[in-house]
């Protein structure tokens, strides 16, 4: 079977976005696996499928999958894309909602830049000392629809993302599901540079917008921060995290970055 497909990224988070509103597509793991596999398919950090609405709460929903093949809630860079696709395909204005595995997320569309709303924040953990091999660790955790772990580093470019991002990716202390792992350096007020570990992607990635966010909130409660933070990624994109805080709990906290459209054909999913 031939299908349509086009390839996107937030920020140099990349994806391939699939049109199943027909239901005509039938894509599981394996075959989200091979098609975001970067010799064997098209290449992607994850897979997102535009699919109608489930629950009703919104009006239209995905289906997402991590390059491995795993399901994921959420994705703050894949939200933005997702978003702009939704508007390509369907001509929505000003804005669209879909649904989600962490909820309904609005997209509002400023040209080439999306700001999306994320939920809640949840399970926020302060200063846990994990052990490593190198020692132990102050590690900080925060849910922004997926886990993450925030570990600060002075100098970003020196981070040992890939080793020690697995190490706590599979740490006992964050089973059975594991979480992202983000390594992040304070540039100045209201101003971080992050580097993550995906869960899913199992390596680095040139961006990952919950890790962001999730960096950001921590960075801000820290450092007695206001709303909102700039962020400069890998990829070399500058994000921008906002929030509003009442009683010690975040809350309309909101992603906003690029989300560019790379290419786009057909595939045969065989």
């Amino acid at each position: 079977m031939m299908v349509h497909f086009t390839k996107m990224n937030g920020a140099g988070n990349d994806f391939i976005l699939i049109d199943n509103r027909e239901g005509k597509v039938a894509i599981g793991p394996k075959e989200a696996a091979r098609l975001c596999h970067r010799q064997l398919g098209i290449g992607a950090d994850g897979l997102l499928l535009l699919v109608p609405a489930k629950a009703g709460k919104a009006e239209w929903a995905w289906d997402f999958y991590n390059s491995d093949g795993s399901m994921a809630d959420m994705c703050g860079n894949g939200a933005r894309c997702f978003a702009r696709f939704i508007q390509r395909q369907t001509g929505a204005k000003e804005r669209t909602t879909f649904e989600t595995g962490a909820g309904v997320i609005t997209g509002i569309f400023n040209g080439e830049r999306v700001q999306v709303n994320l939920t809640a924040p949840r399970d926020l953990k302060l200063d846990a000392k994990i052990a490593l091999k190198q020692g132990a660790e102050s590690i900080h955790s925060l849910n922004t629809g997926v886990p993450h772990a925030v570990l600060f580093v002075p100098d970003a470019d020196k981070a040992m993302v890939q080793g020690l991002g697995a190490e706590i990716r599979y740490h006992a202390d964050f089973a059975p599901k594991g979480t992202n792992v983000n390594f992040v350096q304070i540039l100045g007020p209201n101003s971080i540079r992050v580097r993550t570990y995906e869960r899913g992607v199992e390596g680095e990635t040139l961006a990952c917008g919950t890790g962001v966010t999730a960096a950001s909130l921590i960075s801000a409660r820290l450092n007695g921060w206001k709303s909102p933070v700039q962020v400069r990624v890998q990829g070399g994109d500058l994000l921008e995290v906002g929030w509003r805080e009442e009683s010690g709990s975040f809350s309309d906290v909101t992603l906003t970055g690029p989300a560019d459209f790379v290419f786009e054909g057909t595939i045969n999913l065989g």
